[in-house]
């Protein structure tokens, strides 16, 4: 075989060969170094005093109270924001999807708070939800409701932290709604007009269905993303009150330093929630996505 053939043979493997280079040292890896740090007591300090203690970790998970109220949270903070995000950006989306001067700055506009730093995000509604002196109860008070105290309350911090993350990415997913909506053909929504049918059937029968890829795509994106939240809670409310916003990420971080072991195994236990959310996904929803 001469060596043209030899590299047309070898040529694709050698170009994916950085990509999978990085993927193996920075994802396979750590994945496989995670599981194996899950099986043992392990002292950070002095590695020479750690020893294997099989399912020990993963046990003493599921028995601890503190690792079901920070499950809960998780799942609350997930089901809040995928929701309220892929409603309220639906909506934004159909207003914008008139291609006009006015809605070309619209978007720009809304887009801008994704990619603003999450530092800076959390500390401008930090000061905006002040319970004595922010603006937000400084404008419930000029119309006559109650102030809130917002993230200084066990019962209205998660609100609070979903309320800035929704806020921060609406923009992104808007986008892509839009994007998805202005690629519907026109010639559909001509046919459904000649058949005299309601807005509400052409938007449930006709722009639902043709933009399921994109919605699916939401979905598995925001509810990952969601389980993983951690810089948010961090800077906002360190996981209190009486640990109210504690999620799973932030619960794993609480032991980095004291028990590497047991954080290794509730990441391993997070990494196997995600996966079967996905499977589950997959499995119920694939089948309804319509593609063109």
């Amino acid at each position: 075989m001469d060596k043209k053939r030899i590299w047309e043979a070898t040529r694709p493997y050698v170009m994916v060969l950085p990509a999978m280079a990085g993927i193996i040292l920075f994802v396979i890896y750590p994945v496989f170094y995670l599981i194996k740090l899950s099986f043992y007591k392990y002292n950070l300090m002095n590695k020479d005093k750690s020893k294997f203690i099989g399912f020990d970790n993963y046990a003493q998970i599921f028995t601890r109270e503190d690792f079901y109220s920070a499950l809960t949270n998780t799942v609350v903070y997930t089901i809040g924001v995928v929701a309220l995000t892929m409603i309220l950006s639906m909506l934004i989306a159909i207003w914008l999807n008139k291609k006009t001067r006015f809605n070309a700055v619209v978007q720009a506009g809304i887009f801008t708070p994704h990619i603003i730093s999450i530092v800076s995000v959390a500390l401008v509604w930090m000061w905006l939800m002040e319970p004595s002196h922010g603006i937000l109860n400084f404008l419930l008070k000029a119309i006559g409701l109650p102030p809130s105290s917002w993230l200084q309350s066990s019962s209205t911090a998660m609100i609070s932290v979903i309320i800035v993350s929704v806020w921060q990415n609406i923009g992104y997913y808007t986008l892509i709604i839009v994007a998805a909506l202005q690629s519907v053909p026109p010639s559909i929504y001509e046919a459904a007009a000649l058949d005299n049918a309601s807005r509400f059937k052409i938007f449930y029968k006709i722009t639902l269905p043709l933009i399921s890829p994109q919605l699916f795509f939401i979905l598995i994106i925001m509810t990952i993303g969601s389980f993983k939240v951690f810089d948010t809670v961090k800077i906002m409310t360190a996981g209190g009150p009486n640990n109210a916003t504690t999620t799973l990420v932030y619960y794993i971080y609480e032991f980095r330093t004291n028990s590497i072991g047991y954080a290794s195994a509730t990441g391993v236990v997070l990494m196997a929630i995600i996966a079967i959310l996905t499977f589950i996904y997959f499995r119920l929803l694939s089948k309804k996505v319509h593609y063109q």
